[in-house]
């Protein structure tokens, strides 16, 4: 698991420095992680913003991955599916 994914994952760090590691994931195109961390059901916060930096990467085959996924909260079901 790379460093940036393991600061998202931690509770214990700042909001901002959550966001920059999410920030850092769509800089290194991370589409897996990204989608992983839709996945989670984390905070909404930071789901959204995986799911945009998805959208920021053209990753098309996650997006529709995650349209599908009955697990995924139906917000962001949708939002992928408007992206792809």
């Amino acid at each position: 698991m790379s460093q940036n994914m393991q600061t998202v994952l931690k509770k214990n760090v700042s909001e901002e420095k959550r966001h920059e590691a999410i920030d850092e994931l769509i800089r290194s195109r991370d589409t897996t992680n990204l989608a992983v961390l839709v996945r989670m059901n984390l905070r909404g916060e930071f789901c959204h913003h995986a799911l945009r930096g998805l959208v920021d990467c053209n990753a098309t085959d996650e997006l529709d991955d995650i349209s599908t996924d009955s697990s995924v909260e139906p917000l962001l079901r949708k939002r992928a599916k408007q992206s792809v």
